[in-house]
Parts: C-alpha cells; structure tokens; sequence
C-alpha cells in the first residue's frame, strides 16, 4: 500500500493552509498517495477547532477521502476532542498507532 502519514503538532495556520492541506489535497486527488492520513497532534488540535478556514480545509480532506486522526489525550488537553470528533474526525489514543505506523515502517512527514 502507498500510504503517507502527517503528522500535525504545529498551531500556524500558514504552514498549515500553505504546506498540510495543500499537499494533503494534491496527494489524493493526483493519486501520489493512495492512502493519506492526517494526525492532529498537540496544539494544532486548538487551531482546528478554533479556526473556520481550517475547519473547512479539514472538511474539504475528509471528502477526498483522506483520513484525519486526533491525539485524544491533546484533544482532552484543550477542551476539543467533542468538537473535532463532530467534524468526523477520529479522535482516540494516538501512541500506540503512531508507534505501530513508524514500526511498520509507513512514509511519514512531520509539520
């Protein structure tokens, strides 16, 4: 399987609107990835939940088809894991599927 893992710690809606999403989209929808999967982690769970252009650009991901995940235990940190889970997003204990991810050796960039 050709899949690509983001993983998103960062809360700059720039590198995020400019760099995870744009990337993200492209990869799907041009086929370089068949599968792409988003990771929110730390306080880029608080920009996706506070911000309407990134909660619309995670929507329009979700609707390609590209999967986004949540780090639960950040989620709970800022309040948000209600929020982000009612976008569709899955919101779960991310430690040990990250772990699994890198083990198994799966394409991942970090923003």
């Amino acid at each position: 399987m050709n899949k690509l893992n983001i993983l998103w710690v960062s809360d700059n809606k720039e590198a995020f609107i400019n760099m995870v999403a744009m990337y993200a989209l492209n990869s799907k929808m041009h086929g370089w990835w068949e599968e792409v999967n988003l990771i929110i982690w730390g306080p880029s769970a608080n920009l996706a939940n506070e911000d309407p252009q990134v909660q619309n650009e995670l929507l329009e991901m979700l609707a390609h088809g590209i999967t986004i995940e949540a780090c639960k235990a950040c989620a709970d940190k800022y309040g948000v894991s209600d929020e982000l889970s009612h976008m569709g997003i899955n919101v779960r204990y991310m430690g040990e599927p990250l772990t699994e991810y890198l083990n198994k050796n799966e394409k991942m960039i970090t923003i």
